[in-house]
């Protein structure tokens, strides 16, 4: 556990710094947008109080706490399953993503009221409305991860 234990802990280090970075000492919650690499690489300030793509926002406070509870609930129970038997190496490092992902988002939702998204990637002639972070793409990777590694292969404890 002690893997997905570090693995938690740096997605949520990386997440939240960058986000204070971004945010907070570039001013982006101020300007906007920033252009980095357009239109590859862009900072767009969007604040999130759904999940992906928005989905499940609203005004409503219940909402965000709602949001919260069914992180904690789901990063809770991804650790005791992982930390219960024994998985692989990938699995741990899948499941620490994704509860220090889900964790960096619960951190945003407490302090902001909704979640801080700033990354957004288009195309040559293609706009990406949408913004993400640090956190949503660990989120991804190690929901991800849990499929397609749970089950396969070396259960060897690897700590």
């Amino acid at each position: 556990m002690r893997l997905a234990g570090r693995m938690a802990a740096g997605v949520l280090i990386l997440d939240q710094v960058s986000k204070y970075i971004v945010v907070h000492l570039m001013g982006l919650d101020r300007l906007g947008a920033i252009d980095v690499l357009p239109p590859w690489l862009n900072f767009r300030m969007a604040w999130n109080q759904g999940v992906n793509f928005g989905l499940f926002s609203g005004e409503a406070n219940w909402t965000r706490w709602v949001l919260i509870a069914l992180a904690l609930a789901i990063s809770g129970w991804v650790w005791h399953w992982v930390s219960r038997e024994d998985h692989s190496t990938r699995v741990k490092l899948a499941a620490g993503l994704l509860v220090g992902g889900a964790l960096g988002n619960v951190i945003d939702r407490l302090a902001y009221g909704a979640v801080a998204d700033f990354l957004n990637m288009s195309l040559p002639g293609w706009h990406n409305p949408y913004s993400f972070n640090v956190a949503d793409i660990a989120i991804f990777a190690g929901a991800a991860g849990l499929v397609l590694f749970t089950g396969s292969g070396d259960t060897k404890r690897h700590e």
